[in-house]
């Protein structure tokens, strides 16, 4: 079943998702990020990437991002890098504390294989909008 991206669903799903996967294909298990994500159906949402996957709420975390709905949806779930640094590129990603962690994030690397495997689960996980 499909559920509203960033819903408490859609996080409960992906946090399985993350299970499932042993730390392949997501988040680096040792990135800790806070996010404020705006202008979404349900209002803004608080989030944080800990432990290899989305959770709710804001933790102690060395960076925040603050990004648009659409944008999130972009990066996050149809799995467009270049929306994201067009996005970075063009101010519409605030970053507050250390940049680097951020920097890391993206510079991972990972099994390529895994991470379009787990992009593909994200898909289908999440309803249009």
């Amino acid at each position: 079943m499909a559920h509203q991206f960033l819903s408490d669903e859609w996080l409960a799903e992906v946090q399985k998702l993350a299970e499932e996967s042993d730390g392949e294909g997501g988040f680096p298990v040792d990135a800790k990020i806070n996010m404020v994500v705006t202008g979404g159906p349900a209002g803004d949402r608080e989030l944080h990437v800990s432990d290899g996957s989305f959770g709710a709420g804001l933790i102690e975390a060395p960076t925040k991002i603050t990004l648009a709905y659409t944008l999130a949806r972009q990066m996050f779930v149809e799995g467009n890098q270049t929306a994201a640094m067009q996005a970075f590129m063009g101010g519409q990603i605030k970053v507050e504390g250390d940049m680097t962690k951020l920097m890391a994030m993206q510079n991972s690397g990972g099994d390529p294989a895994a991470a379009a495997a787990m992009q593909a689960k994200l898909l289908e996980i999440t309803a249009p909008d």
